[in-house]
């Protein structure tokens, strides 16, 4: 089965808790009473938020954290690769020369394939449509047709 992390799953629950938040500085602790996460977990992946310049810190007695840029600016895939590095459904699927049996393989084509449309949709899907309320089949379609050039829809 095919799955996301655990991790990356959290990391998208504090993402989309910071964007139901905008501008606004949340503390680790809020972070973690609304998400219903671990505050140690909250903590490990913010720092790895904030290390791939997805959330920004601030210090201080009113300090937190807070998206670094808007929600529609963040895709799914930064997150996803922020946690778990580099997208790719097969060692071959990232980059030739991962795997001993490339020369000749009958599926490494059909994985490229599938590598590419998950590598897709999780670029053309933002933190803002993770807040969005549930849609039907026919708009989960539309998500990568529609304009995500860092101005609203």
């Amino acid at each position: 089965m095919l799955r996301v992390s655990r991790l990356v799953d959290y990391a998208t629950m504090v993402m989309t808790c910071l964007a139901s938040h905008p501008g606004s500085v949340l503390s680790a602790a809020q972070i973690a009473e609304e998400t219903r996460l671990e505050q140690p977990t909250v903590g490990k992946l913010l720092k790895v938020l904030g290390q791939a310049g997805l959330v920004a810190s601030f210090r201080g007695s009113n300090g937190g954290y807070r998206l670094a840029r808007p929600a529609r600016q963040i895709s799914v895939a930064e997150i996803v690769e922020a946690v778990e590095g580099p997208l790719g459904m097969t060692e071959c699927s990232q980059a030739d020369g991962q795997c001993l049996r490339e020369p000749g393989c009958p599926v490494q084509a059909g994985w490229r394939r599938i590598h590419r449309a998950v590598e897709s949709t999780l670029r053309a899907m933002h933190l803002d449509d993770m807040l969005a309320p549930p849609v039907t089949a026919v708009a989960i379609a539309d998500i990568g047709r529609r304009p995500h050039s860092g101005t609203a829809p």
